[in-house]
């Protein structure tokens, strides 16, 4: 048997002949070519999958190399879907692997090219592109797996229109923030040093946003000190000396000037407002000079590397921290993973500045972080570290910046090993519409137990996502009208709706302005979508997705095609009411007082206790002195005191017996309990 007759041999044998003759004509678009997507094609290219569309917008950087086997060091730099498709072809000759090296959300790639699909594996490592994938699946139809690692942990999830949940039906935690007053004015932990450097200073210097006034005002409308907000506009205006110095040929000293700008002269307009160090230890500006000649020292004792206690500024160093030059005790081997010394992380800011500025000088607009770049986490390495000592917080070394800023969970080659054969178990269940075999499987840190499977859970009723109503519409947004393609998908509804794209309202029952505009002036184009959301919510959203009209289609024809039959929304299953909150018991004290509007302030009465006629105590009637003596008092027989000041408080009066009485009071409020 030759090479090519017994590739498949094995396959065949254990997925059956009919099965394994319907994979050669199955196309599969597997999104993604990282960890998880390099072995995911290696697995679906041996398994036989005939047709495969490899599509990723990452190209190879040095740190992938330990994890992802189909790329080599010549290949650094380079598409990974292109290189991917190049190796894994050798696997299988019989198998058409199609790259394509670009972005998903990209408007060509419409719910008309995902339709072509037969089954859509994610291999994707973001947030936003996942979610994407996951609507577009939904609105063609079209069955995915998808799928994450996280260290040791794994999990595959295969998704299915009307019959399992989508990606969206549980709710994703949101990526956490930080008050922007914390990050550039008050920072407490090393990570918000390292995000201030890469979100802010990267951008101030070597960015787009020259004033950073934006998330200024949003800080404002939130509610944070209005004080430090003035001086953060102040401090974010005299920035722009210091970009035009980095920009020009001319200036051979702007990484200086960065650094006493940013480290020296900011700090010190930050001290001047004294209020704000009342409970918290002030921050020290730097020297350049001082530490460049080992005659600046920080903080000591135990203040070297904490922010809450109050700061020193003896010239006796700390006995754990590095002295300015030297770094204590054995240095680690590796370069990464070194704490670099004060004086070493000025070096290494004024050397990364300094080949930023260079790059700006050479032609680049605008430079932006990045993990595998080594000048931008030079820059971010130092930055956050030159803060963190004026500050008094911990240092962190190259590879730990890299690590937080870079969001970066350790990848384990294993794990995605794992995760890409459960994830073709699943792709197979599919393919066989078995999908009562279909489950969620996670891979866990438990040696007994290290893999778990649930059962697939139905769709939230309440899912923005997979519950609306789905359609096509083919169309020229240059020519088509905004109401009149809404009347005419509504059809003979009439019913009040309001329209949107994405986060944009476009019209409203009591606002029409746009009907009469095109879509393409809306920016209402190829791959984006309308949703008619009913006002009443009694019926599902109309989603309609925008896409090119047919190439046989009449210049002078209509400007749009209806879908047919034209969409009918469901009927939306709403939440069950929220439960009745108990109401609270009143205790007989007295309310607090209410002013009116008149200003007169209306004071509740205090409740009265009514008082017995009966010549007998309360103290006798809790004793229960009627009691013949010698015989022992029934429990049922009287009220225990602290029982008796309960019911006291509820508004209820015990009574001795029935010839007792209450004494006329005006309209006294009682419940009379019979014997």
């Amino acid at each position: 048997m030759s090479t090519a007759q017994g590739r498949g041999t094995h396959a065949k044998a254990i997925l059956g002949p009919e099965l394994y003759a319907k994979l050669a004509g199955t196309h599969v678009l597997l999104v993604g070519a990282g960890g998880i997507g390099c072995e995911l094609l290696k697995n679906i290219v041996l398994t036989g999958f005939g047709k495969i569309t490899l599509l990723d917008l990452d190209t190879i950087d040095l740190s992938n190399l330990n994890r992802q086997f189909l790329f080599r060091k010549k290949d650094v730099k380079q598409s990974k879907s292109l290189v991917a498709a190049q190796t894994a072809s050798a696997f299988n000759p019989n198998v058409k692997i199609t790259p394509i090296h670009d972005n998903i959300k990209e408007p060509q790639y419409d719910i008309s090219w995902f339709q072509q699909f037969d089954l859509v594996l994610n291999a994707l490592d973001n947030l936003d592109a996942r979610r994407h994938v996951n609507r577009m699946c939904m609105a063609g139809n079209v069955p995915l797996v998808e799928s994450g690692t996280a260290g040791y942990l794994g999990q595959v999830q295969p998704l299915l229109k009307d019959t399992t949940e989508c990606f969206d039906c549980i709710p994703k935690p949101t990526p956490k923030t930080f008050p922007v007053c914390t990050i550039r004015s008050t920072p407490s932990q090393p990570i918000h040093c390292i995000v201030w450097s890469k979100t802010y200073l990267m951008g101030q210097l070597f960015g787009e946003d020259e004033d950073a006034t934006g998330e200024l005002d949003v800080a404002e409308k939130e509610g944070e000190n209005a004080q430090e907000i003035a001086a953060l506009r102040k401090e974010a205006t005299a920035f722009k000396v210091v970009r035009d110095a980095l920009r020009s040929k001319n200036s051979e000293d702007a990484a200086e000037l960065v650094f006493r700008k940013v480290f020296d002269s900011d700090i010190r307009n930050l001290l001047s407002m004294a209020d704000m160090w009342k409970s918290r230890s002030p921050p020290i500006p730097l020297d350049l000079n001082g530490i460049m000649d080992n005659s600046f020292v920080l903080r000591q004792g135990t203040d070297a590397h904490t922010n809450g206690a109050s700061a020193s500024t003896s010239k006796v160093p700390h006995p754990q921290a590095p002295i300015n030059g030297q770094t204590n005790g054995a240095a680690p081997k590796l370069k990464d993973q070194q704490t670099l010394s004060l004086k070493e992380n000025l070096s290494l800011f004024i050397d990364s500045t300094t080949r930023l500025a260079n790059r700006l000088r050479n032609g680049e607009e605008t430079i932006s972080f990045d993990k595998d770049d080594d000048d931008t986490l030079d820059f971010v390495t130092a930055a956050s570290n030159l803060r963190s000592s004026a500050y008094g917080i911990e240092n962190k070394t190259r590879w730990e910046v890299k690590e937080m800023a870079g969001n970066i969970i350790p990848a384990i080659a294993t794990t995605n090993a794992i995760v890409s054969g459960l994830i073709v178990l699943q792709a197979l269940h599919l393919l066989r519409k078995s999908y009562d075999k279909l489950r969620n499987v996670y891979l866990q840190v438990k040696p007994a137990v290290p893999l778990s499977t649930i059962s697939l859970s139905k769709p939230n009723d309440q899912c923005g996502v997979c519950r609306d109503t789905y359609t096509l519409l083919r169309c020229d947004p240059s020519r088509a009208k905004l109401g009149d393609v809404v009347k005419d998908l509504l059809g003979d509804e009439d019913r009040e709706i309001s329209v949107y794209e994405g986060q944009r309202m476009l019209s409203d029952p009591d606002w029409d302005d746009n009907h009469d505009r095109t879509l393409d002036s809306l920016s209402v184009t190829r791959g984006k979508f309308l949703a008619i959301v009913d006002e009443d919510g009694d019926l599902s959203t109309i989603s309609v997705g925008i896409a090119p009209l047919p190439d046989d289609h009449p210049a002078d024809g209509p400007s749009y095609i209806l879908p047919s039959p034209l969409p009918r929304p469901t009927r939306r299953i709403k939440p069950p009411p929220p439960p009745l909150e108990t109401p609270q018991k009143a205790n007989g004290k007295r309310l607090l007082p209410v002013e009116k509007a008149d200003g007169v302030i209306d004071l509740a009465p205090t409740p009265k206790k009514p008082k017995f006629s009966s010549s007998s105590t309360i103290k006798a009637a809790i004793n229960n002195i009627a009691t013949p003596k010698g015989k022992k008092r029934k429990a049922e027989d009287t009220f225990s005191p602290s029982k008796k000041r309960r019911l006291e408080e509820d508004g209820l009066i015990m009574m001795d017996g029935a010839d007792d009485k209450f004494e006329e009071e005006p309209e006294p409020d009682f419940i009379l309990i019979d014997d």
